[in-house]
């Protein structure tokens, strides 16, 4: 196998996002989102763009899907993983570092603007 991801329902609190990201958002307290609860690539596979293509399939599978979310949602296990995660568009959560974000109407955008 040269890598996988897991996907799970998760959720996120809305005063843990940045404000110009909440303004934007529905009033709830709590806002649902997708968490890729894994993502691995075996070392073999490793700095070929896998880890890339794995995430932007699980984004494609979850804008596809019937999950209603906000955003896909990563912990990363370290910093190297949190510095893929960032240049993929994750954005961190101010309290937690190595926890990121990334708003699936960014991806909704990304995909659009290929598809044009």
């Amino acid at each position: 196998m040269a890598g996988y991801y897991t996907l799970a329902a998760s959720s996120v609190r809305a005063d843990d996002l940045p404000p110009e990201i909440l303004k934007r958002l529905p009033r709830y307290p709590v806002l649902p989102t997708v968490l890729v609860g894994r993502l691995a690539v075996d070392r073999g596979f490793r700095g070929k763009g896998l880890g890339s293509v794995l995430l932007a399939d699980a984004a494609l599978r979850v804008l596809k899907g019937d999950v209603k979310a906000f955003a896909l949602i990563v912990d990363a296990k370290d910093e190297n993983a949190a510095a893929f995660c960032r240049h993929q568009g994750f954005r961190p959560f101010t309290s937690r570092p190595t926890t990121l974000f990334l708003p699936l109407g960014t991806i909704k955008k990304g995909v659009d603007a290929e598809v044009i």
